[in-house]
């Protein structure tokens, strides 16, 4: 019997599923498939990367969703190249579905699996998902992509139509599911990785936290932003019911929502931001690259609070708050004068909800070279941010206890010398 394999990636759920719908209603029955990518584990450190427990954790939920529809998630460990000369062995193929990825690797894996597929005579179809707008499809008035973002966003909401926000409705076609005995999930064991810990957030924050979304999301101390990254660069949410919430409940987290495809945008039109510079001209910005500092920021080391206590932080849970990441990466760059590249490999590895657009995006802000960024001329103070943000010091003294004793380390560089020697630098290589 001829089947279309679903292949699940950034979108590790059932429900209003594009590539999954589009799959249920093709004609065949539909086997839903999964890859670990030896093409992106062999580039883990960790072993026990709270990532993978995520993944790992996400289809298992799939797995026993799909027993009880009487069929089966199969998962391969190793290339995706081998995988699918596996699955069309072991199947008789009409086709492969997927939703749309647009980071350079996922856009050279797709290509090359369509090219394999393609020999064999079996088509490969792929669907937007993890974006509201996608591509050329909200771009200026003569086709051209926006570099800023202001204007972006108007357009996108001036673009936006109750049609976008429609589920698919997967359920409705489950019967189309092919029937076949459960095929046990590889443990993490078995693809050299280990038990992480989990305590993941909530795929489904509160209403009343979403509400005030707008004048809690800068207070680290407090619970006051909604956590959906991870679920979001999984997919185990759709972005259609967060956005439908966020029209609902509040425009500062949607607008969020909207920064986030922005720099989705950006990465599909500008793939070259991923080893460089947006703004060219700071490629010529001579980085001092100082190792021990560097270590020192790594570790929470450096003698700022706010600082030290946003790396702990993401150290000790993978995961660090919005206003302290502009924080840190801002005084990596620009108080250290460490390349944005150095700091974004390090949240690269170490953020549970790392995602190449927004986090090179966010990177490339703080130090002034990305698109609609901040001036160079405007360096955080470290101090007036905690002062502003963490005036009670609840949130420094949850993660660096001993701020206010004399065991605390003392400040690793002077914030008014590295505030003169950071403008100095960047004029310097700014120089038209």
């Amino acid at each position: 019997m001829k089947v279309v394999l679903c292949w699940f990636r950034r979108d590790l759920r059932l429900h209003d599923q594009a590539a999954l719908y589009h799959a249920l209603r093709s004609g065949f029955p539909v086997v839903p498939v999964f890859v670990f990518d030896t093409g992106i584990l062999d580039d883990l450190d960790n072993r026990e990367d709270r990532r993978l427990q995520f993944i790992h954790d996400a289809l298992l939920q799939m797995q026993a969703q799909l027993e009880k529809l009487g069929s089966a998630l199969d998962v391969y460990y190793g290339t995706p190249a081998a995988a699918f000369r596996h699955f069309t062995e072991k199947y008789d193929v009409a086709g492969v579905f997927t939703n749309h990825d647009y980071e350079p690797y996922a856009r050279q894996r797709d290509s090359a699996i369509a090219a394999q597929l393609q020999q064999q005579g079996i088509v490969f179809r792929s669907w937007k998902d993890q974006v509201i707008f996608e591509k050329e499809e909200v771009v200026k008035d003569n086709g051209s992509p926006y570099t800023v973002f202001t204007p972006y966003s108007r357009k996108w909401r001036a673009a936006l139509e109750p049609f976008y926000f429609k589920p698919y409705p997967t359920e409705k076609y489950f019967v189309h599911l092919h029937r076949q005995p459960a095929i046990p999930l590889p443990a993490l064991s078995e693809i050299g990785f280990e038990p992480a810990v989990r305590g993941f957030p909530s795929s489904n924050p509160e209403d009343a936290l979403l509400k005030h979304y707008d004048t809690t999301r800068d207070y680290p101390a407090i619970d006051g932003t909604s956590r959906l990254g991870v679920h979001l660069r999984f997919g185990t949410v759709s972005i259609r019911e967060v956005a439908r919430r966020a029209l609902k409940l509040n425009e500062t987290f949607l607008k969020e929502l909207i920064w986030r495809e922005f720099y989705q945008m950006i990465l599909w039109h500008f793939p070259d931001v991923v080893h460089a510079s947006f703004k060219k001209e700071y490629d010529n910005i001579v980085w001092r690259n100082n190792e021990r500092e560097f270590k020192a920021w790594c570790e929470g080391q450096t003698g700022y609070p706010i600082v030290d206590a946003g790396m702990r932080e993401l150290n000790e849970t993978g995961y660090m708050h919005n206003r302290v990441r502009m924080v840190v990466a801002s005084f990596l760059t620009k108080h250290l004068l460490i390349d944005w590249r150095w700091g974004e490999a390090y949240f690269a590895k170490k953020l549970l909800d790392y995602d190449l657009a927004a986090n090179n995006g966010g990177w490339q802000w703080a130090a002034g070279s990305g698109c609609d960024a901040a001036p160079y001329f405007r360096v955080f103070n470290p101090t007036l941010q905690a002062q502003k943000f963490d005036k009670d010091g609840k949130y420094i003294r949850k993660w660096v206890p001993e701020f206010d004793t004399l065991t605390y380390v003392s400040p690793i560089v002077n914030h008014e010398m590295a505030r003169k020697r950071a403008l100095e630098t960047y004029g310097k290589a700014l120089k038209p």
